[in-house]
């Protein structure tokens, strides 16, 4: 069976679920695996010598049960426990992964809110340092401009997503 799979990254609290989500309600046979579900709990994340726990790293995150999940819905996209509908069956299945940490491992709300400081000095570095690992990988990855308004950057994703899809049926078709 075809599948469609979509990775959405960047830094943290930058929108990657909105858009996950916005995208996921008007694409037909769509899943969203978010990368934020797979935090380890608080007490194995370590913490740097300014205090902050480190989240924004790859240690904190359960990745193999997040590929053992991406894994399951490879295996049967149709019956997946992410698939929010079965779908119709012409509809090429499609999986969202979304996380800030996505390509470098081959709106949320902070109740209590981050402490002054942790975005500049620890969230944007660690985005910027995993950014920058990925830069040289040739998969084809198109960057954002997050300066865009929510609604641009959504308008923007779905319409390359829909000529993508449209592209795919047609090689499907054509077999």
């Amino acid at each position: 069976m075809k599948t469609f799979v979509i990775g959405i990254s960047g830094v943290t609290n930058g929108g990657k679920t909105t858009l996950a989500k916005k995208l996921q309600k008007h694409l037909p046979n769509c899943s969203v695996i978010s990368q934020d579900d797979f935090f380890k709990p608080q007490s194995e994340i370590e913490t740097d010598t300014n205090g902050f726990l480190q989240y924004d790293v790859l240690e904190a995150l359960n990745m193999e049960k997040m590929m053992s999940a991406i894994s399951r819905w490879m295996e049967s996209p149709r019956h997946s426990p992410v698939s929010t509908d079965s779908g119709s069956t012409e509809e090429i299945p499609i999986l969202i992964i979304e996380g800030f940490l996505l390509f470098n491992y081959n709106t949320r709300v902070y109740e209590p809110p981050d402490v002054p400081g942790y975005f500049d000095g620890h969230v944007w570095p660690m985005y910027l340092k995993h950014r920058q690992e990925i830069e040289n990988i040739t998969w084809e990855i198109i960057y954002l401009d997050g300066t865009k308004s929510e609604e641009d950057l959504f308008s923007q994703v779905y319409e390359e997503l829909k000529q993508e899809l449209a592209k795919h049926k047609c090689k499907c078709r054509g077999r």
